[in-house]
């Protein structure tokens, strides 16, 4: 089985850390609407040693059509959540998407 994932970085506001890490974390809000879905494998939050407000989530998914499958049924959800998490970072950025090249 193959897999496919979307990696997200984040810079976080000093002072919201806790909070960040329950809506990001692999039990959190976000890993909570994801699993509203099928295809949905789970979430890995990863925290920089080097730098103490900077995080890397990864999503995991069976495949690219699971994960447009959850986006467009759960969108509005989706919107309304990421409007919620404004305030925690100062910066995020989408890093890519990424498969399993033995599956092609």
């Amino acid at each position: 089985m193959g897999w496919y994932v979307i990696v997200w970085e984040f810079r976080v506001h000093s002072d919201r850390r806790t909070e960040f890490e329950r809506y990001y974390g692999p039990q959190g809000v976000w890993a909570r609407l994801f699993r509203r879905a099928e295809g949905y494998l789970g979430t890995e939050l990863l925290h920089d040693h080097n730098d103490e407000l900077r995080y890397l989530t990864i999503d995991r998914w069976v495949t690219p059509d699971a994960y447009r499958s959850f986006h467009a049924r759960f969108a509005e959800q989706y919107a309304s959540l990421d409007r919620d998490c404004e305030g925690l970072t100062a910066h995020e950025a989408a890093l890519g998407e990424y498969d399993d090249p033995a599956q092609r």
